[in-house]
């Protein structure tokens, strides 16, 4: 009888110990892939209040602060005559670089940063 108890407590404990270790796996949130053709996009529609939302807030990038002024009104021109824009190496571009590095936590989405590169990429015009 002794045996039986130690036997089942045994067993108890290791179906106890089995079940109780399951480990989370979080997974990634997949980007997307920056060597596939890249879209359209839109600066008016797609780029501009991307860069407004995410850059030109808390009197970061706006005028008389940090350059570039991603204001929606002046942005292009700040961008593109800022010379933070390079469209025949995009990925040396600055404005890819940043947002990529150090400014990575205040754009954290791939598919945001994805979105600024297919632009740069299709020749950064300002439709």
């Amino acid at each position: 009888m002794k045996r039986l108890i130690i036997f089942a407590g045994l067993l108890m404990v290791l179906g106890i110990g089995i079940t109780g270790c399951y480990k989370d796996v979080i997974l990634p949130v997949a980007g997307a892939d920056p060597n596939a053709p890249p879209k359209q996009y839109s600066y008016k529609t797609d780029i501009a209040p991307l860069l407004n939302t995410d850059c030109a807030k808390s009197s970061c990038h706006v005028a008389g602060a940090q350059k570039p002024d991603l204001e929606t009104a002046v942005s292009f021109n700040s961008l593109v005559n800022g010379g933070y824009v390079n469209t025949l190496f995009p990925n040396q571009s600055e404005l890819y670089q940043m947002i990529n590095g150090n400014m990575q936590e205040h754009m954290p989405l791939a598919s945001d940063r994805q979105k600024v590169y297919d632009w740069i990429r299709t020749g950064a015009l300002n439709n």
